[in-house]
């Protein structure tokens, strides 16, 4: 039986050139995560502080929803951990800044899945979901590109 065990982590990272006090940022403000991912989060950045993501209408399948943790690790501009629960379990979300260069290596790494089926959706989900939130804060802070707003289907002509 594989309940209460752990899933492996989800594990990414990527080189943004620009340096880390801006990366840091980008993931420890309100205003950093709305300018590429959410839609009226909510950050506390400091240990004991708190996370809500907010999505409205994002992506083609037009995602509405909100998830929530609370921060455990804050440090300007090396680390920021935080906790969310995207399935039955709650996980990890640790963002790790390295200089390179003029440059960083984000690294991100959500560890926590178990083998519940909701939690295997999640996985599928985060999963998925990381890969394409490194691509979204690189295209941001190096060329000020945002996702934008998806047009509804009833808007085509």
């Amino acid at each position: 039986m594989t309940d209460g065990l752990e899933l492996p982590p989800i594990e990414y990272n990527t080189y943004i050139d620009v340096p880390p006090e801006r990366v840091y940022a980008a993931l420890t403000t309100a205003s950093g995560w709305d300018a590429w991912f959410t839609q009226g989060s909510e950050v506390d950045a400091r240990p004991g502080g708190y996370m809500l993501f907010r999505w409205v209408n994002f992506k083609v399948d037009r995602y509405t929803g909100e998830s929530g943790g609370p921060v455990l690790e804050a440090e300007s501009p090396r680390r920021f951990v935080f906790q969310w629960t995207p399935g039955d379990s709650t996980t990890t979300i640790a963002f790790t800044l390295e200089p390179l260069g003029p440059g960083t290596v984000v690294t991100v790494k959500e560890w926590g899945h178990t083998f519940s089926e909701k939690d295997l959706e999640a996985l599928v989900e985060c999963a998925a979901g990381w890969g394409e939130a490194l691509t979204l804060l690189k295209m941001y802070l190096e060329h000020g590109i945002t996702y934008g707003q998806v047009p509804s289907p009833d808007s085509s002509a």
